[in-house]
């Protein structure tokens, strides 16, 4: 793995500017911070916090077009337009894992990177494997023997103060508009934690205290901001996609047990073993989805998607899950 990188390395290097993924230099952009963000949640926290009308700053969101953060590989493009940012923030988990050799080579010496999962110290979580989940096989993974959670995102907690962390950054690059930047990292902030309170008083609501996933549980962030508990087929990370029939009948007895009015799915689901849940479980049960963004793309952020708006219609789901009765 590090050879190869070794040869995106040096093939971005060489290609510089010119590669079609990477910054360019321009009259135009000369002058402008070039940043770059793994994936999409981030990628609009520095949108929000550079501000609407931000003419100083080129964004590049590097997993595009539905690229999954779990299996994402760099390429010479990718590694070139890292090479020649000025900033570099990315989620630090075991997905990120060929950061490490990308940073060893810039073509800015003034470049900063910012690893979220750094920033959050002790309030990340180790990755659990609950009562009835698939323990993910890790003979065939590169991931340390204690895995990290790494889907930091999925809590709006988490978002409002790596926000303000990202204004920071963002003011030490560029001080000029630093305050600009530190203004409307607050401003984002408090309607984050305006939408972190509906989520609070929906739970407190909520007759049903319990979330069950036939999929992967990307949210474990969430269920811990709200003191949910949670059962699931597979761990975030996971890439199984078959359930055992032992992990379904399982889920099926709770989904019954506790007479959930939901199984959810995470996007991009074919939501077959969700499906095969309900139908096991009896009753009349819907399948929802909450989205974890791990697919939203530039061209979703284009036409209007923002990292709150996908988190508001995330709330309308979890209200449905947890069988809180809409207002008339």
């Amino acid at each position: 793995m590090k050879k190869i990188l070794s040869v995106l390395l040096s093939a971005a290097l060489l290609a510089g500017c010119a590669a079609p993924a990477a910054p360019q230099t321009t009259p135009e952009s000369a002058d402008k911070l070039q940043v770059v963000a793994t994936i999409f949640p981030v990628y609009d926290w520095v949108r929000e916090v550079a501000g609407p009308d931000a003419e100083n700053l080129d964004l590049t969101l590097l997993l595009d077009g539905g690229t999954d953060l779990h299996s994402y590989q760099p390429s010479a493009q990718d590694m070139a337009a890292i090479a020649n940012c000025d900033l570099f923030v990315y989620v630090g988990g075991a997905s990120d894992a060929w950061v490490a050799d990308a940073l060893q080579e810039s073509a800015n010496p003034d470049r900063k990177a910012v690893n979220l999962m750094e920033l959050l110290g002790t309030r990340v979580y180790e990755e659990e494997t609950v009562e009835g989940m698939e323990a993910e096989d890790h003979d065939d993974h590169d991931h340390e023997e204690h895995e990290t959670d790494e889907h930091i995102w999925t809590s709006l907690q988490n978002a409002a103060e790596l926000s303000a962390s990202l204004a920071d950054a963002l003011g030490e690059l560029d001080p000029a508009n630093a305050a600009r930047y530190t203004a409307n990292a607050a401003a984002y902030g408090e309607k984050l934690n305006a939408l972190d309170g509906e989520y609070a008083a929906a739970v407190e609501a909520a007759p049903v205290k319990t979330l069950l996933f036939g999929d992967r549980f990307p949210f474990r962030y969430l269920v811990e901001d709200y003191g949910l508990a949670y059962y699931a087929a597979f761990p975030g990370c996971s890439a199984e996609t078959e359930a055992s029939f032992e992990t379904v009948a399982f889920l099926a007895g709770k989904v019954s047990e506790l007479d959930l009015p939901a199984v959810l799915t995470i996007e991009g689901s074919d939501q077959k073993i969700a499906q095969t849940i309900v139908q096991n479980a009896g009753g009349d049960r819907a399948i929802l989805t909450l989205d974890a963004m791990q697919a939203t793309s530039a061209e979703d952020a284009a036409a209007g998607t923002t990292y709150l708006s996908v988190m508001e219609q995330n709330l309308a789901v979890l209200r449905q899950a947890l069988g809180v009765e809409e207002e008339a």
